[in-house]
Order: C-alpha cells, then sequence, then structure tokens
C-alpha cells in the first residue's frame, strides 16, 4: 500500500472516531431532554459544536464536510 492510500485511510479511520463522538453526544442530549422529538438537527449541531471545539481533527472534519462528502460509520 503506498503512502497515500494509507493516509487517506487514516483519515477515514479518524473521521469516523470523531463522528462516532458527535453522535454519541447527540444521543446523550436527546435523551437528557426526555427523548423529545423534533430536535435531531439542533441536537446534532449542538453536538458537533461541543466535540469539535477541542479536536485537533476539526480542520480535516470541516474540510471534508464542508465539500458534501460524507463518512458513516
Amino acid at each position: 500500500m503506498d503512502r497515500e492510500t494509507r493516509v487517506r485511510l487514516q483519515q477515514k479511520l479518524m473521521l469516523q472516531l470523531v463522528e462516532r463522538k458527535i453522535r454519541a453526544r447527540a444521543r446523550q442530549l436527546y435523551e437528557e431532554r426526555g427523548q423529545t422529538d423534533g430536535h435531531a438537527l439542533e441536537d446534532w449541531v449542538q453536538a458537533e459544536s461541543e466535540i469539535l471545539s477541542s479536536s485537533v481533527l476539526t480542520p480535516l472534519y470541516r474540510r471534508t464536510h464542508s465539500c458534501g462528502e460524507s463518512h458513516e460509520a
């Protein structure tokens, strides 16, 4: 495997980890609110903001998501 391929795979794995953290935090917000429906986007945005505020992967996450790419885990 060449270096470029290895770097892409590593980045993909790191992004998946960040997204799992965001998903878990959004779920926690949902549960804290008493599992009231209708706030999924709000929960995701808040969770994303919280997680990315302290992540060294924020620039990579922003770059890949601003291009409309999705990295489902």
